[in-house]
């Protein structure tokens, strides 16, 4: 069996953005995101694609997959989120993004821009970690017809993989917060960890309790459920054994705020795919084109759920609290 180390998307090689066309998104504060379309082969679309990416990676590691999406028939919308990379200002220090931001204002905007495009095709969206989670925050989710997720969370480090909880906590939720408060923006980057982050992101994800819609305002808790509930689109949720971020039961814990959608579980193991690692991030690698990636396609295109056995066999169960 093929052993494959857990890299981060820094050291992965990113297909070249000249194979599709640069596009701007302006939200509705008047912040301009950019990203890349990339057209169906044959100029027949089948549906609109829209990939949200992790927390501090940027779109050009979706790249090769967009392109993949593509040539098997997709319209497909890769976009950086306000504060990283093609989206990043001139400075990041002091910058009030959050991650809320990245659904309610970001998300939305790519999702009414992709929807513009062909209201008649499905609108699909393949979320990664929290792009799984964040277009629940939209005021248009309900647009939305087929979801894709891959660890989609939003972080409670409850629900991080025991074996690796106190290396995680120390890492996200005790020296993020310290050099965001030194730095005013999270230096992820001179670490070699992620991307560097906005201070507002880094602090949501290091201080995000339990109960998501806590980190808002009182006032403002119902409203971000109601939109929560408000979409009813098909999600298959997969989930990797040895991802120690997006654990079933923080998939589970996300899940739970889609009320409405029809919702699958799929619980993969890195030997369906001849390997024995493959972590929060490998999915996305080039090298699962013939595997993994073909089989995403089924979903997207068909709404078939190419791993229905592997149901989660806990993805009904109540959450503690």
């Amino acid at each position: 069996m093929e052993q494959v180390a857990e890299r981060g998307p820094s050291t992965t090689k990113h297909a070249l953005a000249s194979d599709a066309e640069p596009i701007d998104i302006r939200c509705r504060d008047g912040v301009v995101l950019r990203g890349h379309i990339w057209r169906a082969a044959g100029g027949s679309s089948c549906g609109n694609v829209i990939i949200n990416p992790a927390t501090g990676v940027l779109a050009r590691y979706y790249h090769y997959y967009a392109r993949f999406l593509a040539e098997h028939g997709f319209d497909v919308l890769t976009y950086d989120y306000r504060g990283i990379g093609l989206s990043r200002p001139p400075r990041l220090r002091g910058c009030s993004y959050r991650w809320r931001d990245w659904g309610e204002l970001d998300f939305d905007a790519a999702l009414i821009a992709m929807h513009e495009r062909n209201c008649e095709l499905p609108l699909l969206v393949v979320g990664h970690s929290i792009g799984g989670f964040l277009p629940g925050l939209s005021d248009h989710a309900g647009l939305i017809d087929r979801m894709l997720t891959v660890g989609a969370q939003y972080a409670y480090w409850r629900d991080y993989a025991p074996a690796h909880r106190m290396r995680l906590v120390w890492k996200w939720h005790i020296v993020m917060p310290v050099l965001t408060a030194v730095f005013g923006y999270f230096p992820g980057k001179r670490l070699g960890w992620l991307e560097d982050l906005p201070a507002g992101v880094a602090n949501e994800w290091s201080f995000r309790g339990a109960r998501m819609e806590r980190s808002h305002p009182v006032p403002e808790r119902g409203d971000v459920i109601a939109r929560f509930d408000a979409v009813e689109a098909s999600i298959l949720a997969v989930t990797v054994s040895d991802d120690d971020i997006g654990t079933a039961a923080a998939v589970r814990r996300g899940l739970s705020y889609y009320r409405h959608a029809e919702v699958a579980q799929a619980a993969l193991e890195p030997s369906d795919f001849g390997l024995d690692a493959i972590g929060h991030f490998s999915l996305f690698h080039a090298r699962h084109a013939a595997g993994f990636w073909l089989d995403t396609v089924l979903w997207l295109r068909d709404a078939v759920n190419p791993w229905p056995q592997r149901r989660d066999a806990e993805a009904l169960a109540t959450l503690p609290g």
